[in-house]
């Protein structure tokens, strides 16, 4: 993955993360930015560094991407007290039985 779509899924992902889905003023995504400029080469450099800075970048993107997915698998199916029979088998896809009158 090159660092630019590192760079654009990490802030894809922080935004995401804000309350607001608004990351213009965000400390973390001004230091992103910040190390993603410190770590830049050109062409004909080859920079250890850079490769540690994409690795860095895939980490912290799984990261936050799983955080995100874990807490909204929590939301789904994290216990709000008792449930009625039919709440719990649309939980799990069964349907109940139709009594015909």
């Amino acid at each position: 993955m090159s660092a630019t779509k590192v760079l654009r899924s990490l802030l894809n992902e922080l935004r995401r993360a804000s309350p607001n889905g608004c990351i213009k003023d965000s400390l973390a995504a001004k230091y992103i930015l910040a190390q993603y400029k410190k770590f830049e080469t050109t062409d004909q450099q080859l920079c250890k560094a850079r490769n540690e800075a994409i690795f860095l970048g895939n980490t912290y993107n799984t990261y936050l991407a799983s955080l995100r997915n874990y807490k909204e698998l929590y939301m789904e199916y994290h216990g709000r007290g008792e449930r009625t029979v039919k709440e719990t088998a649309d939980l799990v896809g069964f349907k109940l039985p139709t009594d015909p009158k």
